[in-house]
């Protein structure tokens, strides 16, 4: 009988193990993922704003396109911290703990380049 209960005793654990592992849509991924694209349009438009901030000539004012890069990267980056700490589990397990960390590093470097590009806005004028 112990024999039969140490050999079942892992293979239990392995189902345990493949189960928690979630398919589909879940609202954590869906938050996550939120979050990684509102700071992937911060850091696209921070790019953007930071480029074109050296004089050159486009559509829109570039302190606006600066600001609103700003605002993107500081949602995503609030969205994907809040969205990992909530997590209770580790990447596989359904709560967009892979997207919130791409949230976090995505809404981090626009935040940094809007900031470059609101500087270097002012500092042309």
């Amino acid at each position: 009988m112990a024999v039969s209960f140490v050999i079942a005793a892992p293979a239990a654990a392995h189902i345990a193990v493949e189960s928690a592992a979630t398919t589909g849509l879940t609202s954590g991924r869906l938050v996550g993922s939120t979050a990684a694209l509102v700071a992937l349009a911060g850091l696209i438009i921070g790019g953007l704003a930071l480029a074109r901030s050296a004089g050159r000539r486009g559509i829109g004012n570039r302190r606006n396109r600066a600001f609103m890069a700003l605002a993107a990267g500081l949602i995503g980056l609030s969205m994907g911290v809040v969205n990992l700490a909530v997590a209770d589990g580790g990447p596989g397990t359904g709560n967009g703990v892979v997207a919130g960390g791409m949230a976090l590093a995505f809404g981090l470097i626009g935040t940094v380049l809007s900031g470059l590009a609101l500087i270097r806005a002012r500092r042309t004028g």
